[in-house]
């Protein structure tokens, strides 16, 4: 059974890059799915990446393509969200989450979550 903690969250400026960091224990994440969601005030909590264990491949909603960057260190059984190029809009709590099954469909296993404030 895999833990999730994220963390590299904070306050930044509308422009600024923050890298939020999603670190296992109990498990390797090697073989799983793991996405990013996050959930902004008074909003449903919605999936923002994902980076699948078959091939690598990852995909994004549009409103962070271009912007976001997912990665994983699997020396560090680490899973990475590089965020560039932030936006107010941005602001949320961000979480990390894993699928044993690797298809990135039903997550088992969820962090508790980071703040992320983007203001002036």
């Amino acid at each position: 059974q895999a833990q999730l903690v994220e963390s590299g969250g904070g306050l930044v400026q509308p422009g600024g890059s923050l890298r939020l960091s999603c670190a296992a224990s109990g498990s390797d994440l090697d073989g799983y799915a793991i996405g990013w969601f996050r959930q902004a005030p008074g909003s449903q909590r919605e999936g923002i990446s994902c980076l699948s264990p078959f091939d690598g491949s990852t995909s994004y909603v549009p409103s962070v393509k271009g912007r976001f960057t997912i990665s994983r260190d699997n020396a560090q059984n680490t899973v990475f969200l590089q965020m560039n190029s932030l936006k107010p809009d941005d602001t949320a709590v961000y979480y990390c989450a894993a699928d044993p099954r690797g298809w990135g469909i039903t997550y088992d296993y969820w962090g508790q979550g980071t703040q992320v404030t983007v203001s002036s």
